[in-house]
């Protein structure tokens, strides 16, 4: 759950459907964002907006951990399509192409959500969320089912199975994300698509 206490006429923006409690004296409104984005991201677009004074309670839709992020200015994050929760007046948010190939493969869509400006930003994963920082050069390869939050670059391949750790029944026929520092990584312990599989094994028949 996260608590927001705002001063007078202070804004914060969240994912729609994600407000548990509000004080009787913040304002809400309603703001959607069409583009052709939308249809071929299939990502959310809309943020309600909540005006202070007052505290604003919100929580993500399944369970999980919720991380603050800073920004300062100078560091644009990138976010996974459904780890977006909340952000301060100052943070924009918006869409960029990541290109035919990443979009096809890295799971997020042909757009990857970017986060700037100065402010904070709240993330919300499924499970916990693991931070990695990785030196200048240092290279980590993760499940694109587990990414939250990142500043590195990466880049999409094909990583081969054949009695490693990770195999191509664990990597959507072996393509992950690799990532090469300098930048940070927030990852979530549980993959939404497994962990789906995993509850519709479990139901009777």
């Amino acid at each position: 759950l996260l608590s927001l206490r705002l001063q007078q006429g202070a804004e914060v923006k969240a994912k729609p459907g994600s407000m548990v409690a509000m004080d009787a004296s913040v304002q809400i409104r309603g703001k959607v964002k069409f583009s052709f984005k939308k249809l071929i991201k299939g990502g959310e677009l809309s943020e309600s907006i909540f005006t202070g004074p007052g505290e604003v309670l919100l929580a993500p839709e399944t369970w999980g951990d919720i991380v603050p992020i800073v920004l300062d200015g100078n560091t644009i994050w990138r976010t996974g399509k459904t780890a977006f929760l909340a952000a301060t007046g100052g943070i924009v948010r918006e869409y960029k192409s990541q290109g035919l190939g990443k979009g096809l493969f890295s799971g997020e869509g042909l757009f990857v959500a970017e986060a700037s400006g100065r402010g904070v930003l709240f993330v919300q994963a499924i499970g916990a969320i693991f931070q990695r920082q990785l030196r200048p050069g240092e290279e980590w390869i993760v499940d694109n089912g587990h990414l939250v939050a990142w500043t590195c670059k990466y880049k999409v391949e094909r990583i081969q199975a054949g009695g490693g750790v990770l195999s191509a029944s664990h990597t959507d026929e072996g393509l992950v994300c690799r990532f090469t520092g300098p930048g940070i990584i927030y990852i979530q312990t549980r993959n939404p698509e497994t962990l789906i599989s995993w509850i519709d094994e479990e139901l009777p028949s």
